[in-house]
């Protein structure tokens, strides 16, 4: 059934995401400490409920990887 993977990510972003999410201006001012907490402990650390933004805000997720890559190309 090749459109149960869409389904099931259209589902998903309908129905945002189980636990707390963070809004645009507290992600703005957390994503500092939300980068450098997952380059040091790893890709589950980070600032709660960061990873449900980011996977729901273009905008924010795209700062984010900017300034994730900037990071680990300074030498993280």
């Amino acid at each position: 059934m090749s459109g149960a993977p869409d389904l099931a990510r259209a589902l998903a972003l309908l129905l945002g995401p189980e636990g707390p999410e963070l809004g645009c201006d507290e992600c703005f001012d957390e994503l500092d400490r939300h980068v450098d907490l997952e380059l040091r402990e790893g890709p589950g650390a980070g600032v709660p409920g960061m990873r449900a933004h980011l996977a729901g805000c273009p905008a924010c997720r795209e700062e984010y990887e900017s300034l994730r890559d900037l990071v680990i190309a300074d030498g993280g």
